[in-house]
């Protein structure tokens, strides 16, 4: 397994167990691990939260309600939006953030185990956000901790807040369109295989009424079998294709992802794939309905043999990524204030900011 340049030095990665039981959320004190622990009223909840966190979000207002609270960021795979994203709520909420990034700035690399830096770092924290390269990792992890435990991508498993920032982009770009969840024609597109965030927005969506999901991937990156029939059991459509065009004409949402490198066993196999799937302005215009949303969890590979999301579509209204990008703190501020059970606080800690703000909007 490819993990960096550098993957030669790291430990060897375990394969954690995945806990077979997924305790259901109470958010006060809660680790936050896999959509399974929601039901579509949790789901509601978090994202009634996040509305209100959008003028501290903007900047408009400020909060310190969690003065004084430290975040444990942890983060052992590559991340430039999810550990930011995750460190920014924590701070705009008047916390602090504590990181450690990449194994080989860790005690892991000298042979701690998961347990040992659970117990250890649990007790510098209020709340830990963690991301590990092995399915299970955070789970393990979240078992020796003494504080709340937020997963930030084990492997190829499970992200939760983004799928969660995924379908709270969904509604807020449906609402425009005076839509809901429900009835939702979505199409994902590429690494269905390794796509830690498709397979938990599949998983998410299991809870809403009437989705038709079209899944366009090679057939050796094809969804895994049990989130496909986890969909199907739900009473919702399943298509399978390996035709972009085709899969893109009759739907509310295109969501793209790029091939997963760091999964695969070396850098050519990875590259059997790349650019296999590309979409940009001349495709859109061709084959979509007029506004259909363009998604993408980010980072898009914008290599010449990849560009499976086209620079030349930046200007299209349609394309939400960035959005999605803003969406992603006002989710992560809704899981730290309902977990950290602060949530009717945060305005009696509030005040307006004094600084310049305009340019943001």
């Amino acid at each position: 397994m490819v993990l960096s340049p550098c993957a030669e030095t790291l430990p060897p990665i375990i394969m954690f167990p995945k806990h077979e039981e997924i305790i259901k959320v109470q958010f006060a004190g809660s680790n936050i691990l896999s959509v399974h622990q929601f039901e579509r009223a949790d789901v509601e909840r978090i994202f009634s939260v996040a509305d209100n966190m959008l003028p501290y979000a903007q900047r408009r207002r400020m909060t310190k309600v969690l003065d004084g609270a430290i975040l444990g960021s942890m983060f052992f795979e590559p991340s430039t939006r999810t550990r930011v994203s995750f460190g920014s709520a924590f701070n705009l909420l008047g916390g602090e953030v504590r990181e450690t990034t990449g194994f080989e700035n860790s005690s892991i690399a000298k042979g701690e185990s998961l347990y040992d830096t659970a117990r250890v770092l649990s007790g510098y924290s209020d709340a830990i956000v963690m991301r590990h390269p092995a399915p299970g990792s955070v789970s393990e992890f979240s078992a020796a901790s003494r504080v709340p435990v937020i997963n930030g991508g084990d492997g190829s498993n499970e992200h939760p807040s983004q799928a969660l920032l995924d379908l709270y982009t969904i509604k807020s770009e449906l609402a425009e369109r005076g839509r809901g969840i429900d009835k939702l024609r979505i199409a994902m597109v590429g690494d269905l295989r390794h796509g830690r965030t498709v397979h938990s927005l599949c998983k998410l969506l299991c809870l809403f009424k009437d989705i038709q999901v079209v899944l366009v991937s090679p057939k050796e990156l094809t969804m895994p079998a049990e989130i496909v029939e986890e969909i199907r059991s739900s009473g919702h459509q399943v298509l399978e294709s390996e035709a972009l065009e085709e899969s893109i004409a009759h739907v509310d949402i295109v969501y793209s992802t790029r091939i997963q490198e760091e999964r695969f066993a070396s850098q050519t196999e990875a590259d059997l794939y790349r650019g296999r799937f590309r979409l940009n302005q001349s495709v859109y215009t061709s084959h979509c309905e007029p506004n259909t949303i363009i998604m993408h969890p980010l980072p898009r590979d914008s290599r010449d043999n990849a560009r499976e999301l086209d620079d030349d579509l930046n200007d299209n209204p349609n394309l939400a990524i960035f959005r999605q990008t803003d969406n992603g703190v006002l989710v992560r501020m809704a899981l730290f204030v309902l977990v950290l059970d602060v949530v009717d606080q945060v305005d009696s800690h509030a005040r307006d900011v004094n600084w310049y703000i305009e340019r943001r909007f």
